[in-house]
């Protein structure tokens, strides 16, 4: 089950604090791309900001954790108003235990956030933290991400998720 998620919702403001206090997550790690805006995009997601704020004013900590160099994650972030971690190398370890190290929480307390099963998913399955599957903001065009998202589809169906 390393590829199954503890929760698939459609979209980041879908994520409400008493479903976070539901699982005793104290805080999350956000990827970005298709999570909080369109694969390499610069658009944030809509209700974004609002709800950034609403997770802080409920004692959420929140930290961006992406594959992307710091070039597009240090700006994206410092729009949000949230610390980063750029070249994560989902699925591996190495960024979700150091987002886990900075935020000052137990692996049980946290959860990754994010589009992609066999990155965010597996990763955070992986070393311990929640997952949280969303639905991708815009299908990629990339022929890596087109296999993919098809692999994705059958773990839906598989789980019984819609996508």
């Amino acid at each position: 089950m390393i590829f199954k998620p503890d929760i698939k919702l459609h979209g980041i403001t879908d994520i409400t604090v008493e479903l976070l206090h539901k699982y005793n997550i104290n805080a999350l790690l956000l990827d970005v791309d298709n999570t909080m805006s369109t694969h390499h995009g610069t658009v944030l997601t809509d209700g974004l900001l609002e709800w950034i704020d609403l997770m802080q004013q409920n004692g959420i900590k929140l930290m961006v954790l992406s594959n992307s160099k710091e070039k597009r994650i240090a700006p994206f972030a410092a729009r949000i108003g949230l610390p980063f971690i750029s070249l994560g190398c989902k699925p591996l370890p190495t960024g979700y235990l150091r987002g886990v190290k900075a935020l000052g929480e137990k692996r049980k307390n946290v959860a990754i956030v994010g589009d992609q099963i066999f990155t965010d998913t597996l990763g955070g399955n992986f070393v311990g933290v929640r997952t949280i599957l969303l639905t991708p903001i815009k299908p990629e065009d990339g022929w890596s991400f087109k296999i993919r998202r098809n692999l994705e589809k059958k773990l839906y169906k598989k789980y019984g998720f819609k996508e």
